[in-house]
């Protein structure tokens, strides 16, 4: 006897057929019949799991935020000048956007059209703010160039690695994580840093 499909579907492996769709479709342009379809079962059986596409999302989003938020509490950003723990933050930042690739892209696409959409938002600011503040003491410290607005330097270094959803690939040919943390500290801090 074999066992149905729908027996194999978790909510993990529910969230990431929802995630792969979202990102292709829009969460706007995604039915709850589009995700059956991708997921090869029915939409009752999406509903034993879920209660709708909007807490498929908030759970996608959430994953992302959480990766994101815990580098904040990780030892080595609490620790040390502010500008180290900045450098932390930032090679972190971009570890977390590789492993947590299609959730971090889910995240970023967000618009604010749903109140779970608008709650990510909310966090994203926040955890942007306190990476600003992480950057504004660095600068107070004389680690980091002060003749660059704080708030412009900051949304440059977002915009820097958010790109990374844009073009990175994990597909074993290119970079891996730690290269492209690498790659993206050094552009940052060589180009943040006072000169000797």
């Amino acid at each position: 006897m074999t066992t149905a499909r729908r027996d194999t579907y978790t909510p993990e492996t529910l969230l990431s057929v929802a995630v792969r769709v979202f990102n292709e479709r829009g969460y706007d342009g995604t039915s709850m019949e589009h995700l059956s379809k991708a997921a090869g079962i029915s939409k009752s059986s999406i509903y034993h799991h879920v209660t709708g596409k909007e807490e498929l999302l908030r759970r996608a989003v959430s994953r992302a935020l959480d990766g994101l938020f815990g580098i904040l509490d990780e030892e080595r950003a609490g620790a040390g000048r502010a500008a180290e723990r900045l450098e932390y933050v930032v090679r972190r930042m971009v570890e977390v956007l590789i492993a947590e690739l299609p959730y971090v892209t889910l995240l970023l696409r967000v618009r604010g059209n749903t109140d779970t959409e608008r709650w990510a938002l909310e966090r994203r600011r926040t955890f942007d703010h306190r990476v600003a503040e992480l950057l504004k003491a660095a600068a107070a410290d004389g680690d980091v160039r002060g003749d660059i607005q704080v708030r412009l330097a900051t949304r440059l270094v977002f915009g820097m690695i958010n790109s990374i959803v844009e073009w990175y690939r994990p597909d074993g040919r290119g970079m891996d994580e730690r290269e492209v943390a690498d790659a993206v500290a050094r552009l940052v801090f060589e180009g943040l840093c006072r000169a000797p």
